[in-house]
């Protein structure tokens, strides 16, 4: 297993290949949907956005409330390829790396080879088990929005697969010439 610690930086993305296994410390964002549409409109208007993305990584979660002795909920994937209209325009004003489940689109995969980034895959089903990971977090954007509100995570030893490297080798896509047309529920 690789470690890695965010921000992410080149000479790090350039020793990720698809299959390798991850656990991911340092500071990594969430965003969902609605995040990232407002975060693509700012950048779009020419505005700041919340958080420097330069070498960040973006979870594709909305964490649950914390239970009691908790310091946070349920903090499970989801569908990445829903922000893949979005993904682009963050990977060129510098995202490095994405964390969550499914496929993503041809578009993603060009965009992630020209601006040198990485998608992670975690288990979906999982978000109780992967809240564990998370040693701190905090709202900083668009609170409006509830458990899909753009938090700072505090992550350490965060288990992930390296699905997409920066060469554009791709583990779903191995998957299917290894083993088949992909499910239908995927």
């Amino acid at each position: 297993m690789l470690r890695v610690t965010t921000p992410l930086h080149d000479d790090v993305i350039d020793k990720l290949r698809a299959g390798d296994e991850a656990a991911i410390s340092g500071v990594v964002y969430t965003a969902r949907d609605q995040a990232h549409r407002r975060l693509v409109e700012a950048l779009t208007r020419g505005e700041e956005v919340p958080f420097n993305l330069e070498g960040q990584v973006i979870y594709y979660a909305g964490p649950a409330p914390a239970k009691p002795g908790c310091v946070i909920g349920s903090a499970g994937p989801t569908t990445s390829s829903r922000m893949d209209v979005f993904t682009p325009l963050l990977l060129a004003h510098g995202l490095k790396g994405m964390i969550g489940k499914g496929r993503r689109s041809e578009e993603v995969k060009k965009a992630i080879k020209k601006h040198k980034a990485v998608y992670f895959a975690t288990v979906g089903g999982a978000g109780a088990l992967l809240s564990k990971f998370v040693k701190g977090f905090k709202v900083i954007a668009y609170e409006d929005l509830g458990p899909e509100a753009v938090f700072e995570l505090e992550v350490e030893d965060f288990p992930a697969v390296v699905a997409i490297d920066a060469l554009g080798n791709d583990i779903y896509e191995e998957a299917i010439r290894k083993w088949g047309r992909p499910a239908k529920n995927e």
